[in-house]
């Protein structure tokens, strides 16, 4: 029986960048994306011998949703001739409120794609104006419509907490618009302010002001508190999903399952090695090579504990001694001494997991197991 995997495609083309992102993504290069198409079958092919079939693909960005249908078209299609999918592979697609058009979710529903995630932020025009968000909430509840009409029964939207003048009330009025639009997954980010972005450099200046530390976890709480009530169980830290509609590519990578990565900026793990693509568009179309680090044994063991304590449900310690040949108390007992008498971490049916108060301070959880 063949070992079942992931596979991410990133497609790093938008209309502009926004004021947040640090990631690959490149305005005004559309007369690149059918080479960067070409350039990432070329790549699926280089990866094909992998004796593995696929049970997750994510296409993320940038944003996915300004490719043409036809190259979109091309690509899905192109990716399935050379990967073995299983019949039942969760297929995710990113998509921009504002971008996409029927023919373009007809392409994705033809293609096998059975999951989309919208990118709505917040409900605010003037939040979404600092955000440099190219779309108006009336363009989320518009897309979302399209995608209902177009087959989609499974649609994730993110939305943001901790912005720069973002208020409580405004982030209760965003999940109560985005509940209406009954979304089967909603993604509750906290803003991180990225080194090299507009962000950062407003923050810094001080003409933009971040919530204080308390108003945000009022933030992050009225989030859990609400989704709880309309039927959503958090299942990671910033993910919520209705029962039986967690993402499972997500799941999997917090479970440390191996996943091809295809395109500029992607990342992969296969084996005891994660590499990367070179990030820089320009250098992944002129061939430059992915780089690799090879994993020791304590970075396995610590990967696995900072990706599993994620989830609500925490690190089996079954399926790490199954991983790594100890158990979880083998490797960190000692590490797990404090935490466990401060009420950080606990055990519950075999699964060590952050605590409700561990969640908050997870970090120095985790600097305690280095």
């Amino acid at each position: 029986m063949k070992k079942e995997i992931g596979l991410y495609v990133h497609i790093p083309f938008c209309v502009r960048k926004c004021a947040y992102c640090d990631f690959a993504s490149f305005a005004g290069r559309e007369q690149d994306e059918e080479t960067y198409v070409n350039t990432v079958l070329r790549e699926a092919e280089k990866r094909r011998h992998i004796d593995a079939s696929i049970a997750t693909l994510y296409i993320g960005g940038g944003t996915p949703s300004l490719l043409p249908p036809a190259l979109m078209e091309w690509l899905l299609s192109g990716i399935r001739n050379q990967f073995n999918f299983l019949p039942d592979a969760e297929c995710s697609c990113e998509c921009n409120p504002g971008t996409v058009t029927p023919a373009f979710l007809d392409t994705l529903r033809r293609n096998g794609v059975n999951r989309l995630s919208f990118g709505a932020q917040a409900a605010q025009p003037r939040l979404l104006s600092l955000l440099e968000r190219i779309h108006t909430w009336t363009q989320v509840e518009e897309s979302v419509n399209m995608a209902r009409q177009a087959g989609f029964d499974n649609i994730n939207l993110d939305l943001m907490l901790g912005l720069p003048t973002q208020t409580l009330s405004e982030v209760e009025e965003t999940l109560e618009k985005a509940l209406a639009l009954e979304p089967t997954h909603l993604s509750c980010y906290g803003l991180i302010v990225e080194e090299g972005t507009k962000m950062h450099r407003m923050v810094e200046s001080g003409e933009w002001t971040l919530p204080d530390e308390d108003t945000e976890r009022d933030m992050y709480e009225l989030c859990r508190e609400t989704l709880a009530r309309h039927g959503f169980e958090q299942y990671e830290i910033s993910n919520f999903a209705r029962p039986g509609f967690a993402c499972r590519h997500n799941v999997d990578c917090w479970k440390r399952k191996e996943y091809i990565g295809l395109g500029s900026a992607a990342c992969g793990f296969l084996g005891n090695v994660r590499y990367q693509n070179p990030p820089d568009l320009t250098d992944y179309l002129n061939g430059k090579k992915a780089e690799e680090t090879v994993i020791s044994l304590e970075e396995a063991r610590f990967e696995s504990m900072m990706l599993g304590l994620r989830m609500t449900q925490g690190v089996s310690d079954a399926a790490f001694k199954n991983m790594h040949g100890v158990s979880i108390n083998d490797a960190f007992g000692k590490q797990l001494e404090k935490p466990l008498c401060q009420g950080l971490v606990e055990w519950r049916d075999g699964f060590l997991r952050l605590t409700r108060k561990g969640m908050d301070v997870q970090n120095s959880v985790l600097v305690e197991l280095l």
